[in-house]
């Protein structure tokens, strides 16, 4: 399959490292033009440098801002322009005894990991279906499907955006876009690395401390390992093409056979 995005403009938030950096380096290598998203203008202008420096004839544009907030969103949708694909990879997580997680807490998730997907939503699917074509995934994950138990907020927020992905599924029916998401399984970036390391001996070297983490906290995944972000990006980038046409509403899985269910 060849898959070609040339014209398309894709907006990938949270793309200055992780998942979100990996994605926007694929879809800009099969000819998109990317909006590189961050909360920090420095650390967008070194992600797209890196970015350039990596492959060239990659088409990168910057667009700082926190998209968790609804004036920040607003300026980042100005600057990249008409968005055809949208891929709402902002999240945050961490771990944090249950009983322990307060009001303030529940709330930034939901406003961090759910919120500000549905606002980017309803802001650019008008366009998207004006123009009779468009692609919107939002990154959710295995816990929105087995809620770990030392991060239950997180998993909440998860689960949100998949009914999120679902509901505005249904909202576009008929109209060329499709909205769907990806449910991640536990992958190896920088701040999955800070976390194995909060819940696993810190003198462990990393391929150790990794091996353990699954072991005793991810025991049921079949891959028995960290997914690559580099995996889920080429879901994420095969979802976001014509190639796709026929899939929406759906919550796809990159999770490494993590989820115990034939059916997410």
């Amino acid at each position: 399959m060849h898959i070609d995005l040339t014209g398309k403009t894709a907006l990938v938030t949270g793309s200055t490292q992780g998942i979100g950096r990996a994605i926007a380096a694929t879809l800009a290598d099969a000819g998109a033009r990317v909006a590189i998203n961050g909360r920090r203008a420095e650390s967008v202008a070194d992600t797209i440098r890196e970015l350039q420096d990596e492959a060239d004839g990659r088409d990168l544009v910057a667009v700082p801002g926190d998209v968790a907030d609804a004036a920040d969103a607003e300026t980042v949708l100005a600057a990249a322009g008409d968005v055809d694909i949208l891929i709402n990879n902002l999240g945050i997580f961490g771990a944090e005894p249950a009983l322990e997680i307060g009001d303030d807490e529940w709330r930034r998730y939901f406003e961090v990991n759910v919120l500000a997907a549905v606002r980017l939503i309803r802001e650019t699917l008008p366009g998207m279906t004006g123009r009779g074509w468009g692609r919107i995934l939002n990154i959710a994950s295995d816990s929105a499907v087995v809620i770990p138990a030392e991060m239950i907020h997180y998993g909440m927020s998860k689960t949100a955006l998949l009914a999120v992905s679902r509901g505005f599924a249904k909202e576009a029916a008929g109209t060329g876009v499709t909205v769907n998401s990806v449910i991640a399984g536990p992958t190896h970036t920088g701040g999955v690395e800070k976390f194995v390391y909060e819940l696993v001996d810190q003198s462990l070297p990393w391929d150790e401390a990794q091996r353990e983490f699954m072991r005793t906290h991810r025991p049921q995944s079949l891959l028995q390992r960290l997914i690559e972000p580099e995996e889920i990006a080429n879901m994420v980038a095969y979802l976001s093409s014509p190639l796709a046409s026929a899939t929406t509403g759906a919550a796809v899985r990159v999770d490494g056979g993590y989820v115990d269910s034939i059916l997410p």
